[in-house]
Order: structure tokens, then C-alpha cells, then sequence
């Protein structure tokens, strides 16, 4: 028979096992503090949307609160050297594509941060080809990469096309095929691939270079004609969308997206972050939203992330050298 005796003690002890289910669990996070997801970029690209997906998936785990915070100018340079200049206590973090990392040291003349020296790789999520497309400014009968340049050459006047960022892997694509289709290209940018887009579905830029998951959306409703991807092979994303190279163009370039932390920043929490976007990334709803963005999963380790920032750094060496391209 339930008394009131037996009904205090009962709801004593559920209280009791409900505080310490909860002081366990935030027991059981790596900080106690409010957590920064800083993007270069801002709200509506790919970069964005998966470093939401991050902090949604970190909150309570790695620490009580995690937000984005959308750092946007000086093409991606300001969040880097805010995270540079943050506590080293891993309640801030850099999230972003490679080329702010490994493009950078050698576009720009001076950096105010080196991506090796101040910088501490914790984990790579995805990785994702790039995409060349067009617009309506372009007409219809350019169906392919080669049509494409035929008609720039025709037109050079209008031979555009939008980056995310000057000195970036977007804009190095262009300026590529530039070269190799010995075609001039004029480069416009943009703080972010969702206002280049924009402008390019507006007609005012007649090509675009960006993430294969930022373009999708709009190459599904119609809205854009992606003519070649940049990786190596042919992408499950666009699987009738040629690759440059396939389509006679020597353009090879494939893009991290990754987490990267103060460099003084210890150790133990370093390896506890990168085991919680691990297991936050192998997630199968998390799974399932990056293929709905056009990311493949790459996860990597900090030891085999470091080693790819400074393989990657000087292999870009010679490619930015070769363009001529030098931001001040």
C-alpha cells in the first residue's frame, strides 16, 4: 500500500538518482565551459551547416554549451587569427575548409598567424571536391567544361568566374583552368560561397567555383549546370558530372574540412575532442547528413592531420608560385 511515507522516499530517491545522472553526465564532459565553433564564413554555406552539426553533437558531451560563432572577413584570415589568439583551454576552436591553413602561407604576402607554429590539427571530418558551374547568364547550349571555355573565349568580357575567397582553393581552380585552357577567366570574390552563388543563379557572374555540397541544392532544382568536378575521379554526388581532367583540363584539387585548436592548448584535451568529433561524425544520423550536404566522411587522427597541413602546404608551394597570384 503506497503511503505518504513510501511516496516521499520514492520521489527522494528518483530526485537523488536524477541529480546524480546529471552531475555525472557533466561530470563526464572534457570542459565546463561554453564552447566556440568558430567559421570563417557565413551562415548558409557547407562550412556552416556542418560545424552546426559539430556543436549540436558536442553540446553535453565535450562541454554544457557549444555555439557557432560566424567570424566572416579578410577572406577567412579573421576567425583564423581570433582562434590563434584564443585561451588555449579548448573552449575555442577553429572550424574550416583547407585553404585559410594551406593556401594561404603561400597567396598572401604576410600573415599575422603561421598554420603550423600556432595552430594544433584536432581532426578531419569530410572532405569534398570542387565544382564549376554555370548560370543562366550562360547559354544553354554550353552543356559541357569545353563548350564552356569555347564560349569564354568567344566572350571574353564575360568570362567570370565567383570564388569564396581570393587566394583560395576556389579561386586557384580558376585560375588553373585558366591556364590550362590558355583562356582568361576574371576572378570575383565573394565572403563566402551562399553570396556567390546567389549572384551566379542572378546572372551577374556567369561562373561559379565551389564545394560540391554547397551546390547541389541548386544543380538538383535546376537552378545551375555543374560542368566538372575537380577530384581525381568522378564524385557519387554528381555522378554524371565529369571531372576536369576527364574533360581534357589538368585540374586536380580535392578540400578538407577539419577542426584545428590554439597550439597551446594540452594534450589530453586535444585527444578527448578528436575522440568525441569521431564518434559525433560516425553517428548514423550524422552520416546521413553529410551525404545530404555532398561531403564524403574523412576522418583523421591529430598525428595524421598535422602531417597532412604541412604535406599539403608544400605542395601548394609550387601551384600558387606557377599562378603568379600574390594577395596583399
Amino acid at each position: 500500500m503506497l503511503t505518504r511515507r513510501t511516496w516521499l522516499l520514492g520521489a527522494a530517491g528518483a530526485l537523488t538518482a536524477g541529480q546524480w545522472s546529471l552531475s555525472s553526465r557533466a561530470h563526464a564532459q572534457i570542459i565546463q565551459q561554453t564552447t566556440r565553433v568558430v567559421v570563417p564564413f557565413p551562415a548558409g554555406g557547407s562550412t556552416d551547416a556542418l560545424a552546426r552539426i559539430l556543436a549540436d553533437k558536442l553540446k553535453g558531451v565535450y562541454a554544457p554549451t557549444t555555439l557557432v560563432e560566424n567570424r566572416v572577413g579578410a577572406a577567412g584570415r579573421l576567425a583564423v587569427e581570433y582562434v590563434k589568439s584564443a585561451e588555449a583551454d579548448g573552449s575555442v576552436m577553429l572550424f574550416t575548409p583547407d585553404f585559410p591553413i594551406t593556401v594561404y602561407p603561400h597567396s598572401f604576402r604576410s600573415l599575422s598567424y603561421d598554420p603550423v607554429r600556432d595552430f594544433t590539427p584536432v581532426a578531419t571530418i569530410a572532405k569534398s571536391a570542387l565544382c564549376l558551374c554555370v548560370g543562366p547568364a550562360v547559354p544553354d547550349s554550353v552543356k559541357t567544361l569545353s563548350d564552356f571555355v569555347a564560349w569564354c573565349k568567344a566572350n571574353p568580357t564575360k568570362a567570370t568566374h565567383a570564388t569564396t575567397a581570393a587566394g583560395g582553393t576556389p579561386h586557384f581552380a580558376g585560375l588553373m583552368l585558366s591556364q590550362v585552357s590558355k583562356v582568361p577567366m576574371t576572378p570575383v570574390h565573394y565572403k563566402g560561397g551562399a553570396p556567390a552563388l546567389q549572384d551566379l543563379i542572378g546572372g551577374h557572374v556567369t561562373s561559379s567555383v565551389n564545394p560540391v555540397a554547397e551546390v547541389l541544392p541548386f544543380a538538383k532544382s535546376g537552378k545551375i549546370r555543374p560542368l566538372a568536378v575537380t577530384s581525381a575521379k568522378r564524385t557519387n554526388f554528381l555522378p554524371d558530372v565529369p571531372t576536369m581532367k576527364e574533360s581534357g583540363y589538368d585540374v586536380v584539387i580535392e578540400s578538407w574540412l577539419g577542426t584545428l585548436v590554439p597550439s597551446k592548448t594540452p594534450a589530453d584535451i586535444v585527444t578527448k575532442l578528436n575522440a568525441a568529433i569521431k564518434d559525433a561524425f560516425a553517428a548514423p544520423d550524422v552520416k546521413e547528413k553529410l551525404a545530404t550536404l555532398g561531403n564524403e566522411p574523412d576522418y583523421k587522427t591529430p598525428a595524421e592531420f598535422a602531417a597532412m597541413v604541412k604535406a599539403d602546404i608544400e605542395r601548394w608551394g609550387p601551384v600558387v608560385k606557377a599562378s603568379g597570384f600574390v594577395a596583399d
